[in-house]
């Protein structure tokens, strides 16, 4: 070879080296076409997951010899749609249990996945095992693309089940083939409802495709009716998710929902009533849709689907954490995950726990629930606990009842002197004259209209976290008092099977006495307040008949909710009535008139409230008057 060959050679070699180097592909490239092979993954795996379902067969149906196919011709069609996955595709279905004193875990080596979980503690409401899923109920499915851009799911291929040195610790391995495996190695700790699963592959940096660096997940999931009360229990399932170093966000709980969310999640959960199955990603969840479905009949309230990714080190050597939780919506057990946790590396499980928004939430987590747990220590029957919890809260707030029936009685002990002024300016063209006298009168003698209003407000937060509390409290459940089996859903005493328009759908096929007996005492305590509030000033047409209509309003909203929450409510209305009877024979009217008369005598002081009272009705004087002469 003469010196210009080589020269010719040796430049045509830079040449080539210097396209290739220009030519390569930017990290931005290398994502963009990792995204596209994953896509193409999930359409190939929705397309044999809609198969499957149609036609009513397992996911992988490649083993199965097709007509006229020979031994040999369905193996060579195998290697070539599974390639080094092949001698996964063929085998057969075994499981192995892993348990503690709480949960029982039994996992398939179909697919490598946990195929039911039984908490130990817990039976439904008919007695029966609890299970959160079995079978096919639950599917969690990872899609993995090889070298060659086949497209395989690891739900219908079967792993090599490997006991580990721990009891409690079990390795799925899926086989590629040459020592080269993907692992799936679960961990379930004593007395624990969580359950450590590490993903770590061996040898699969020539078996996957280069660009992979995670794994797409299908999680799917029905919720089983595990309670009486399928309408509420329905109302508190949904799909909750927390968001990495962020707030905890959930689906719509009454009809079908989907979101579609890029920012990274730490956890997803599908929430019963009163049980989670929790998927924990200690690295977070990437580019993640989520969908609930309604279940309108049978056995499942809800479907739950989640498609997303999570890192994956292709060298094998980083592992890939997850934790499955399968468990009670318990608060004190979910917050005592993070103990001991940094505040960006909580996971907030708790938040599973329905205790209503903000001042709501605050009063349950800081006051009703340690007032509760308080009790629980000492006493067995939940009945008690929450008489004992209502009188409390009830002495609590002792001082602003008080306060609202001094200011009721101060309106009513004045009333025949606003009936005076009322019969002194009749008519409707003399009342803002009639107002502005009757606020004159109270500003005189010292008494507000307002007054009694704004504590029974202060009260309205409380009433509506015990409304938050009680259906989501698990430690209700099965728990019996007096004539109701379980506080925690209806206790019906009357019940019928025929469907009543318009009133089965909301109020159901039955009555529940605890219900009734709210119903009743509120009618008593309207009728009873309504009197003592009589001020002698006109009322609104319709007031008092709407008045009425509320009590009977709460039958129909709580006849189907949980009796514990009903009972609350009755012993806090009657308490209430006791009360004001109280109040009413022990204080002395005739005392609180002359205090008022006295009241009139010192100098008038306006409070700032009454004053721009005062302003706003003069102004709407001149403005009426300005009108009347204008038709003049």
């Amino acid at each position: 070879m003469d010196k210009n060959t080589l020269i010719g050679f040796l430049l045509i070699g830079v040449v080539l080296f210097a396209f290739s180097w220009l030519n390569q592909p930017t990290p931005e490239q290398v994502e963009a076409q990792r995204r596209y092979q994953d896509s193409i993954a999930q359409i190939e795996h929705a397309r044999q997951l809609d198969q499957s379902r149609n036609d009513k067969l397992p996911l992988a149906t490649a083993a199965d010899s097709l007509p006229g196919e020979s031994d040999s011709a369905r193996m060579q069609r195998i290697r070539s749609e599974y390639d080094v996955f092949a001698d996964a595709v063929i085998g057969e279905e075994q499981f192995t249990t892993l348990e503690n004193d709480k949960v029982e875990i039994r996992f398939t080596n179909k697919g490598g996945r946990v195929y039911s979980a039984r908490l130990k503690d817990y039976k439904t409401h008919d007695s029966l095992p609890l299970i959160l899923f079995e079978g096919d109920e639950a599917l969690l499915d990872f899609t993995l693309v090889t070298a060659t851009n086949r497209v395989v799911n690891t739900a219908g291929m079967y792993f090599q089940a490997i006991p580990g040195n721990d009891p409690n610790t079990l390795t799925m391995r899926l086989s590629a083939g040459d020592g080269r495996h993907l692992d799936f190695t679960y961990t379930l700790s004593k007395d624990d409802y969580m359950v450590k699963m590490d993903i770590k592959g061996t040898g699969l940096n020539g078996v996957l495709s280069p660009s992979t660096n995670a794994l797409d997940i299908n999680w799917e999931q029905k919720i089983r009716q595990q309670e009486k009360g399928r309408k509420f229990e329905d109302q508190y399932a949904a799909i909750y998710y927390k968001f990495v170093a962020d707030d905890v966000e959930y689906l719509s709980e009454t009809k079908n929902d989907s979101k579609q969310l890029s920012n990274r999640l730490k956890w997803i959960a599908y929430k019963d009533k009163f049980f989670s199955t929790v998927l924990i990603s200690e690295d977070g969840f990437e580019a993640t849709n989520l969908a609930s479905n309604l279940i309108p009949e049978g056995k499942f309230i809800k479907e739950c689907k989640t498609t997303t990714s999570v890192p994956f080190d292709l060298r094998g050597e980083k592992t890939t954490s997850l934790r499955y939780f399968f468990g009670p919506n318990k608060y004190n057990l979910l917050a005592a995950y993070d103990n001991d946790v940094a505040s960006a590396d909580k996971l907030e499980l708790e938040r599973l726990v329905p205790l209503g928004a903000s001042i709501f939430r605050w009063i349950n987590q800081y006051f009703i629930l340690p007032l509760f747990n308080f009790f629980g220590n000492f006493i067995g029957s939940y009945g008690l606990i929450i008489f004992l919890l209502t009188l409390l809260v009830k002495i609590i707030l002792f001082p602003l009842t008080y306060k609202s029936y001094m200011s009721s009685a101060k309106m009513r002990v004045l009333r025949p002197q606003v009936e005076e002024i009322n019969a002194k300016f009749p008519g409707q063209e003399k009342a803002l004259e009639r107002q502005k006298a009757t606020m004159e009168l109270y500003s005189r003698a010292g008494a507000s209209p307002m007054s009694g209003c704004l504590p029974m407000l202060l009260q309205m937060p409380i009433l509506i976290a015990m409304y938050m509390f009680f259906p989501s409290s698990i430690e209700l459940r099965h728990e019996s008092f007096l004539w109701a089996k379980d506080l925690s859903t209806y206790d019906a005493v009357i019940s019928w099977t025929t469907n009543i328009p318009l009133i089965t759908p909301y109020f159901g096929n039955h009555i529940s006495l605890f219900c009734l007996l709210m119903t009743i005492t509120n009618i008593i305590y309207t009728k009873f307040n309504m009197d003592q509030t009589n001020t002698g000033q006109q009322q609104m047409p319709g007031m008092k008949a709407m008045m009425y209509m509320m009590p009977l309003m709460f039958l129909v909203f709580f006849n189907q909710n949980a009796s514990g929450l009903s009972y609350y409510y009755f012993i806090s209305t009657l308490i209430t009535i006791v009360q004001t009877l109280i109040f009413r024979y022990t204080i002395n009217e005739d005392k609180l008139l002359a205090k008022l008369e006295a009241n009139k005598k010192k100098p008038a002081k306006k409070s700032g409230f009454m004053k721009r009272l005062e302003d706003a009705q003069r102004a709407q004087q001149e403005q009426l008057k300005k009108q009347q002469k204008g038709k003049k």
